[in-house]
């Protein structure tokens, strides 16, 4: 991006600590060219519990840090930034346009991060001020927010209030419509039906999740309702913890890797596994969990795999995985598919007779990963009609997912031979 006259060229780093309900200023974003240095303030740095945002990226020292080789900007402050949703809420409030190619280019990262609202994933927020936060949120509904979401998809101006019910999710991930909600004491993502979908995704996402519980994966607690006609999709945030005002730090899965969007494609699961034996609690379980989910989701359709899709929490010192999330089932006619990160040097297909060849890259034998695949598949398909009905789904739109992004025929292909 370019950089603009009026676009922000500092922005100050507020940071929630491990166990503190209130955020503290951690250090300034100072944008010099197209690369957005971190210098961490000097009071941050002498406090007794201060942690690193993130290591190797952003060191407890003082001076100027630039981000890593490759990088644009540190990866754990872009994890805390807007996806393609979010600036398209962005990019509305600035130029009363959603279009994803208008005067995209006029604003910088930067904007973005300071733009979008302050409830976002994990413990770091962005501010024009060192010595004052003023958080940006909104008190809408649900239904307020769904219909703000349902305007801006078709073009169709928003009112004051719709447009700061939109704000409130504008820095959460991914590219379909949603919003952030507070129900009693629950944080929740609401993700809302599209009006392009061409099956039932949100519907889809909820039975995937429900299964994903039922075959022992850790995964974020979701629930299906309806909200003004449509579906909805309710997940339980899990950078949020059960005392109000307390957020867990989190990094994607590209941020472990040291890529930035650019190079996303070149993130594979096989290069998470030396990272997590060097730098998780619990490595050898970590392992399984993630083969576990690699097997899930392609016996689920989940081609959408990529590397901001996989995240763990940071304490300051070690690393361990968060619940799954966003376990997408993708629509798909025929049979050969392939996952968006490799499973093994040369392998990315959605079959799981590779995965279990590939097993020993994950410290498992290949009768411990036989044993994975067969009991998933044992349960998706004996649980599969109680889960659909958790999922509300309708006898047709079962037939559209069974076979075909559910257990289609590819995945099990070659496994009678093993």
């Amino acid at each position: 991006m370019t950089t603009s006259d009026s676009a922000p060229t500092r922005v100050y780093v507020w940071v929630w600590l491990p166990g503190s309900t209130q955020p503290v200023p951690a250090g300034v974003i100072e944008q010099s060219g197209d690369v957005a240095y971190f210098n961490y303030g000097r009071s941050y740095l002498e406090r007794e519990d201060s942690i690193a945002l993130y290591l190797p990226e952003l060191p407890l020292q003082s001076g100027r840090i630039r981000p890593l080789q490759g990088l644009t900007i540190a990866g754990c402050l872009s994890d805390a930034g807007p996806d393609a949703w979010g600036r398209r809420v962005i990019r509305y409030r600035m130029w009363g346009t959603a279009e994803l190619n208008t005067k995209d280019d006029e604003l910088t990262e930067l904007t973005y991060l300071l733009e979008s609202g302050s409830d976002r994933i994990g413990a770091i927020d962005f501010q024009s001020s060192p010595e004052e936060y003023v958080p940006r949120t909104s008190e809408a509904t649900l239904a307020e927010m769904q219909e703000a979401a349902e305007r801006l998809e078709k073009g169709v101006p928003l009112s004051s209030e719709l447009e700061m019910a939109l704000l409130h999710g504008s820095a959460i991930g991914g590219a379909r419509p949603k919003a952030l909600l507070q129900h009693g004491a629950r944080s929740l993502i609401a993700k809302f039906s599209s009006t392009t979908d061409s099956y039932p995704v949100v519907k889809a996402e909820g039975l995937a999740m429900e299964l994903a519980r039922r075959v022992g994966l850790d995964v974020a607690r979701t629930e299906v309702v309806e909200s003004l006609g449509r579906d909805v999709l309710l997940v339980e945030r899990f950078d949020r913890t059960s005392i109000p005002g307390q957020r867990r730090s989190i990094v994607s899965a590209l941020t472990l890797l040291e890529l930035d969007e650019t190079f996303a494609r070149y993130a594979t699961y096989y290069d998470l596994v030396p990272i997590i034996q060097e730098r998780f609690r619990d490595a050898r379980q970590t392992m399984r969990e993630l083969f576990s989910r690699i097997v899930f989701n392609i016996c689920v359709g989940n081609t959408d795999d990529h590397a901001r899709n996989h995240a763990a929490f940071w304490d300051g010192t070690s690393l361990s995985l968060t619940p799954a999330f966003d376990i997408c089932p993708q629509q798909r006619s025929g049979g050969e598919a392939v996952q968006a990160m490799a499973i093994a040097p040369g392998f990315r297909y959605s079959q799981l007779a590779g995965c279990i060849k590939a097993s020993e890259i994950y410290f498992l034998s290949h009768v411990e990963a036989r044993r994975i695949v067969d009991e998933q598949l044992d349960i998706i398909q004996s649980q599969w009609t109680d889960a659909s009905d958790a999922a509300r789904l309708s006898e047709n739109e079962r037939r559209q997912l069974w076979r075909r992004q559910f257990l289609n025929p590819y995945v099990t292909e070659g496994l009678e031979v093993l």
